[in-house]
């Protein structure tokens, strides 16, 4: 069985059109939405109802890791809606729709979990072949394949839960009551990396992004063939090995364009 895997998507959806070409199913590891481009900042959610110069600043606030200036630059900018978490809901709900429209589109069935830029909750009712999986072991061709999607935050950080836009970002002790709940897996499949300094370091930003050390135990425990992930979108190293497992970041498909290949 020929199994394809994409993780950041990012609104890419004529590439995500052709992601199951000859494969017998597709799993998707989240981030779907593209809410802010950090390249073309007139594009991307923000960019369309914030403007291109919010959007661009916001890219260089989270560049610099200037949380404060970020916090305050969007409370001012969504000032200008009377109800601005409406006014996302509608936009992220419709880039949903012709992303889920694609996904049931195609011919095999589809495994979906969300990512940190995602609002899992506007995600539309399903049909057809796509299935949310996220907190489930899913049986595929024979293989039972864990599902754990969201990316937690550092022990004692909450995400923040006042703005318009609501990012999937979930407390540490969360994200490990998540994989907790799994039962036994062969493989795993998750929107974060393990917390692996090759894996987490992403050489354009320069920086180590979000990971979790909760699932380096797991992986270590449960030796599961494989751990796919995304999430960091140029890391140092794509894969590595702990134990016996292969762990691979199937790659920053909105860019590249190509799916993981998993062979059962």
């Amino acid at each position: 069985m020929r199994v394809h895997v994409v993780s950041d998507v990012h609104g890419n959806t004529a590439a995500l059109a052709r992601a199951a070409d000859g494969a017998d199913g597709l799993i998707v590891l989240g981030d779907l939405l593209e809410f802010v481009d950090y390249h073309r900042p007139e594009r991307g959610i923000m960019g369309r109802l914030l403007g291109a110069e919010v959007s661009a600043a916001f890219g260089r606030f989270r560049a610099n890791s200037d949380r404060a200036g970020m916090l305050d630059l969007l409370g001012r900018s969504w000032a200008r809606f009377d109800d601005p978490r409406a006014v996302v809901s509608e936009a992220v709900g419709e880039h949903y729709d012709e992303i889920f429209g694609v996904l049931e589109k195609l011919d095999v069935p589809v495994w979906a979990i969300p990512g940190n830029v995602d609002m899992p909750e506007l995600w539309p009712r399903t049909s057809g072949g796509v299935h949310a999986v996220d907190g489930t072991v899913v049986s595929i061709g024979g293989v039972r394949v864990g599902f754990a999607g969201g990316v937690p935050l550092p022990p004692a950080v909450d995400p923040r839960r006042s703005g318009p836009w609501q990012p999937y970002f979930l407390t540490s002790e969360r994200f490990e009551a998540d994989l907790a709940g799994l039962g036994p897996f062969d493989v795993l499949c998750t929107h974060a990396p393990p917390q692996v300094p090759d894996l987490t370091y992403d050489v354009v930003a320069r920086r180590s992004e979000a990971s979790s050390p909760a699932l380096v135990e797991r992986i270590r425990a449960e030796q599961p063939t494989h751990a796919l992930f995304g999430h960091v979108h140029q890391p140092l190293s794509a894969r590595t090995r702990l134990g016996r497992t292969e762990c691979v970041n199937v790659g920053h498909f909105r860019h590249t364009e190509r799916p993981y290949v998993l062979r059962f």
